[in-house]
């Protein structure tokens, strides 16, 4: 006899009773929710950055100035758009403003070398970049290897502070035109164009017919294999895991002071900061990086209600001083993802700030969230939550992936759901190894208890997440084998208190080479994202290696965990388990 829904289903008897186990979701695209929200909410303020607040309807003015000049630049329906900067008002301005001239939008971490950008646009195709003209030099090493870029538009994390906003303002009704400038460095077929001359050129974008089903991010990850890739998330992706998450950390509540401290370019933030707090009309208070003091004043000026963060933010608030007196109580939920929360950093904020700091799960190819714990409700010490609304979630065997395990026995987490993406950009046989039959297989291994919350007790994979951030080895190792004097490379992740976990590279030399462990640190930095960088680097003379010669990368591991535990080889102090992504 065939189960009830709740006994396949056991997490939906923890909804609250305002959460719907199934919602509907509106069929619509991204610059049509914030239309939507402009045309409802006109004069509520959108954006607050440094002083300067944007209203809802200032956010769609400029969106659509941003569209109509990206337009005159010969951008077609279908071509893909950079973004390039740390947060900023023109980050949100650009993201929806492609989107609404037809574009396909890839961020691009403001951490990336040339050689990271350069890979990341040339799978991509992309043809037009809007960047923060302090990484314009990022910017030049990588457009020597991606021809296909026409328009480079640069902006200064200066244009909307309180007084260039209003100078800008001023422009755009003067509606001056500005005169399109060559780029005669990087050749006379690429426009250079300032962010403020681009709203200049026009008022109203053409319109362009756009479906929920179509393509409206590339957001570049390393899926199963380690080898980036684009996850192809469409309008209706997006739209709908901020339908199907809002409630769950709102429950009717009216709409939130979100704090924008985690990268845009981040899936996280991109969709439970930027795209929930657009679609509900709430207000973004936008901090270009995460700094603790700036934060604190932040949440002391603001009264914001809802924190999205990562591990390392909520040990640093931890451990601020006179932390209390920064009026935390005004932060109704917060949110933590990105790697593994220990208990210990969650228990010791919430008796700092009296507020509700929850964990969640998610992942890039996921748009992100799939799992959160209740912010009204049971909320278990360790797990990643429940499923959330329209997410069907199962613990598959790792043996075939096949067969569905019992309940407490571990497996590979497998996700279904309207977010899931529609697969990698260009890589069919990496989408194929992902997606079975509608399934997004995670490659986190998980179990779910009786009540239907799941737990994340490994990964299949070798990503490592650092400070919240996605690392994969095979990128790492691929930078030290162009070392010449490097002949073997491995990079592992060991558990770190602070970071979540940190990166260790193991290194055979060449004969009779001599380098040292700083002057590979060194080689690395300048040429990845510093957060890639190994902090450690072990010379050895060999690398352990199955019968068929494939490095033995999580014998490597157990073993430098095991020596790190000894008593007094590195203090007893222990270090958080490995976990899952995270939301992203």
């Amino acid at each position: 006899m065939p189960r009830s829904p709740k006994a396949q289903r056991p997490w939906l008897r923890h909804y609250a009773k305002d959460l719907l186990a199934q919602l509907e979701f509106p069929k619509i695209t991204l610059p049509e929710m914030l239309a939507q929200t402009a045309k409802r909410f006109p004069r509520r303020t959108a954006l607050i950055y440094f002083g300067a607040r944007i209203s809802y309807a200032q956010l769609f003015e400029h969106v659509n100035r941003c569209a109509a000049g990206l337009q005159a630049l010969g951008l077609r329906q279908g071509d893909r758009v950079a973004l390039m900067m740390p947060n900023c008002p023109q980050f949100v301005i650009a993201w929806f403003g492609a989107l609404r001239a037809g574009a396909i939008v890839t961020a691009t971490s403001s951490m990336y070398t040339h050689r990271e950008a350069a890979h990341q646009w040339h799978d991509a195709g992309v043809t037009t970049l809007i960047v923060d003209d302090k990484l314009y030099p990022t910017v030049q090493g990588a457009c020597a290897e991606v021809l296909e870029i026409r328009n480079i538009i640069l902006t200064s994390l200066r244009d909307y502070r309180p007084k260039n906003f209003a100078a800008l303002d001023r422009a755009l009704r003067s509606q001056r035109i500005p005169r399109l400038g060559a780029l005669s460095a990087l050749g006379a077929s690429r426009s250079l164009l300032r962010w403020p001359a681009l709203l200049q050129i026009a008022r109203a974008p053409r319109r362009v017919a756009q479906k929920p089903a179509a393509i409206a991010c590339l957001q570049y990850t390393g899926g199963t294999t380690g080898t980036s890739k684009g996850a192809m998330l469409t309008h209706a992706n997006l739209v709908t895991n901020a339908y199907q998450t809002r409630p769950w950390l709102s429950h009717g509540r009216k709409a939130d002071v979100v704090v924008a401290a985690l990268p845009l370019f981040h899936i996280y933030a991109m969709t439970c900061v930027m795209i929930i707090s657009v679609m509900a009309g709430g207000t973004v208070v936008i901090l270009p990086r995460f700094e603790l003091q700036p934060a604190l004043n932040i949440i002391r000026r603001h009264h914001p209600t809802v924190f999205h963060g990562v591990p390392t933010m909520y040990v640093a608030f931890n451990n601020a001083p006179r932390v209390r007196s920064y009026g935390f109580e005004s932060l109704r939920v917060c949110m933590s993802g990105g790697a593994p929360l220990p208990v210990d950093v969650q228990q010791k904020f919430e008796r700092l700030s009296g507020g509700r700091l929850i964990e969640g799960y998610g992942l890039t190819e996921a748009s992100p969230v799939t799992h959160i714990n209740p912010t009204d409700g049971l909320n278990k010490v360790g797990s990643i939550g429940l499923p959330i609304p329209a997410t069907d979630a199962r613990i598959m065997d790792l043996e075939t992936g096949t067969r569905e395990v019992p309940i407490g026995q571990t497996g590979e987490l497998a996700i279904r759901g309207p977010q899931v993406m529609k697969g990698y950009w260009h890589h069919p046989k990496e989408t194929a190894k992902v997606l079975h039959r509608g399934w997004l297989y995670t490659g986190d291994i998980a179990r779910m208890d009786e009540d239907g919350y799941f737990y994340i007790v490994d990964r299949k994979k070798d990503m490592i997440i650092a400070g919240g951030y996605n690392i994969y080895p095979r990128e790492v190792e691929e930078v030290l084998f162009e070392h010449p004097l490097i002949n073997e490379a491995i990079v592992i992740g060991l558990p770190d208190q602070y970071r979540g976990e940190t990166v260790k590279a193991f290194v055979v030399l060449k004969e009779q080479a001599a380098v040292t462990e700083q002057e590979i640190i060194d080689y690395c930095r300048q040429r990845m994202a510093a957060y890639k960088v190994p902090r450690e680097v072990e010379f050895r003379g060999s690398l352990p290696k199955s019968g068929v010669g494939k490095y033995l990368r999580r014998e490597l591991r157990n073993s430098e965990i095991a020596r790190q535990e000894e008593p007094g080889a590195f203090g007893d102090s222990p270090s958080p388990p490995p976990g899952g992504r995270g939301l992203g």
